[in-house]
């Protein structure tokens, strides 16, 4: 994708959060920054008299809050290409549309007004299940925030062969100069007890075995493309939602793939995505496994 990196405001600090993320990430890649605050202020607002000059109160909060991130996004890089756009709609709807084109679409973990115990705005979750193409919910610690770990971590699972988020991934970590530590998790069948397993070669004894080479295959074509990223690849037992989740405590960026489901709408946000966007220390990056979003081989 040649087009900017995209991020969605709103006025909230987890937006603010959002929006210096994805000033360093478009620094990182050499792109441009595209801010979009979208509400359906017009919606609210009454008829406004054809003599009047005011503007709707709506449409000046509005624009307040794309001027002032626009500000903010250039003090923090004053040589960086900032554009603001301010739609009357869904901002979801919107959102989405703006990420069609885009190198990525960026979001905060939670919007204005939302409630205290809800872990992940709607908007975000509703853009991280639909996106076309690569998307991250910026969550997290100070640490992962300002990139002081230098380890991006790739969950992979059993259809990530050679796709959009395993070149994702090595994307990121080529641009950060960055570790990549690739996870493949395997689950022992409840029937095989701990103590004694079933000797080598028996069918439920190569679980870790097949998940080993599960990552070779995934990772050769992109190491081949990023030969400068240094790699880790390990295989754990155990669900693959709380080992990621867990192993994000140390990471800058956790990268996962998801999958259309076939004619539907949206993209299948199973247990593990759905865990680290609302749990998860650092920032999320949801990839979708589709020709629309994949990255050019060797950019980094």
């Amino acid at each position: 994708m040649a087009g900017p990196v995209v991020v969605g405001v709103d006025g909230s600090d987890a937006c603010l959060t959002a929006l210096d993320w994805a000033v360093d990430e478009a620094l990182r890649h050499g792109r441009a920054l595209r801010i979009v605050h979208a509400s359906l202020w017009e919606r609210y607002e009454g008829v406004v008299p054809d003599l009047s000059t005011d503007r709707p109160s709506g449409q000046v909060l509005a624009e307040n809050i794309a001027g002032t991130a626009a500000d903010r996004a250039r003090r923090r890089a004053p040589g960086l290409a900032v554009t603001t756009d301010v739609l009357a709609e869904d901002a979801s709807s919107a959102l989405l549309r703006e990420g069609r084109d885009a190198m990525l679409l960026v979001v905060g973990s939670r919007g204005r007004g939302q409630l205290a115990d809800v872990l992940l705005g709607s908007v975000g979750l509703v853009v991280a299940a639909r996106s076309a193409g690569p998307v991250v919910v910026v969550r997290g610690d100070r640490h992962a925030l300002e990139a002081r770990h230098q380890r991006i971590l790739l969950g992979l699972g059993p259809h990530d062969v050679d796709s959009p988020v395993v070149r994702f991934a090595f994307r990121e970590a080529a641009a950060r100069d960055a570790e990549l530590d690739v996870v493949g998790t395997w689950r022992r069948p409840a029937h095989e007890p701990v103590d004694h397993p079933l000797p080598a070669g028996e069918p439920t004894a190569s679980f870790e075995d097949r998940a080993a080479r599960l990552l070779d295959k995934a990772l050769e074509p992109a190491a081949h493309a990023y030969p400068g990223v240094r790699l880790r690849r390990s295989t754990v037992e155990g669900p693959a939602h709380r080992v990621l989740t867990e192993r994000s405590a140390a990471a800058d960026l956790l990268v996962l793939g998801a999958r259309r489901r076939g004619s539907l709408v949206g993209l299948e946000l199973g247990r593990v995505a759905h865990r680290a966007l609302h749990h998860a220390s650092c920032p999320v990056a949801v990839v979708p496994a589709h020709p629309s979003s994949a990255l050019p081989e060797g950019d980094g």
